[in-house]
């Protein structure tokens, strides 16, 4: 919200509703696509990626009904649904696209190279992940429910720091899949050189999804740090350049590089396991050592 007098404003502009509606179809297509994809592969760990594009879908939606509405006189319902949805969105895709990388470390028998063992790696990920969310969350609600600037201010700080929580973990996440990558390159584990999958591939999907995402963030970062009377929050082109079109570029891309492609059954020798536990990576590891050169 922003302050003129003693009135406050939730948007400086009026939402295009055009804009609204060709979001609303693109992230309802891919959404669409990728609850096909996750029914028929059954990727499970992908349930917070669809998610995620369902709130982007609904994010719009509100946007579309406050474009509608006269200046200044915007229904706070749609307003803050597409202020939450859209804030918290990509914390879902981050959470997804962290057991992605799990998997692929487990698929290709590569845990030695990684610099956080498997075992911990989701889990401290999603952990920062689920931090940044209820911050951006709690954030959201608080200038959902502002009556003054003092609790605008406050509800922009707590976004803030949610915003460079994930920040600072897509970091730390692309600084540990290029450890890993570079690593596995130099030093390549028997299984990674067995595979017949593009394993390599996705880890550079991985890495552009995380840039994609990042970039998404510190623009976020950016217009609250510059407040609500600032240039960014003032021009809703930047919205649907920073945010809107790369939130359906990373959704996009993982409908063409779906995990399914790579993370099967099959390639994960035909049993039916979760790649982070501890038994799945000893029978793995056990699996590689029975298929090597016989003395």
């Amino acid at each position: 919200m922003s302050v003129a007098g003693e009135k406050y404003y939730l948007y400086h502009y009026n939402p295009s509703r055009p804009a609204a509606i060709v979001f609303i179809a693109c992230f309802a297509i891919t959404t669409l696509l990728h609850t096909f994809q996750l029914l028929k592969k059954r990727t499970w760990y992908f349930i917070p990626f669809l998610i995620g594009g369902f709130f982007e879908t609904l994010g719009y939606v509100g946007r579309a009904l406050n474009a509608g509405q006269t200046y200044g006189n915007w229904t706070t319902g749609p307003y803050i649904m597409q202020s939450l949805l859209l804030l918290l969105a990509p914390a879902l895709f981050a959470a997804s696209i962290y057991m992605v990388l799990g998997r692929i470390i487990v698929l290709t028998d590569g845990e030695a190279h990684s610099p956080i063992r498997v075992k911990w790696l989701t889990k401290v990920f999603v952990a920062g992940d689920v931090i940044s969310f209820l911050a951006q969350s709690g954030g959201g609600g608080m200038l959902a429910k502002a009556k003054s600037k003092s609790d605008t201010n406050t509800g922009e700080h707590v976004i803030t720091v949610g915003l460079g929580i994930q920040v600072l973990f897509f970091g730390l996440f692309i600084i540990v899949a290029g450890i890993f990558n570079y690593r596995l390159r130099a030093m390549p584990s028997l299984r990674s050189k067995q595979l017949t999958v593009p394993w390599q591939s996705y880890l550079f999907v991985l890495y552009g999804a995380s840039l994609m995402i990042m970039i998404r963030s510190v623009f976020r970062i950016a217009e609250y740090v510059m407040g609500q009377d600032g240039f960014l929050l003032a021009h809703e082109y930047f919205l649907h350049i920073f945010d809107a079109t790369l939130m359906f570029l990373t959704m996009v891309l993982f409908n063409v590089y779906h995990p399914s492609r790579i993370i099967t059954k099959a390639t994960l020798k035909g049993h039916n396991r979760d790649p982070e536990s501890q038994d799945s990576r000893y029978e793995l590891r056990q699996e590689s050592v029975a298929m090597g050169p016989k003395p």
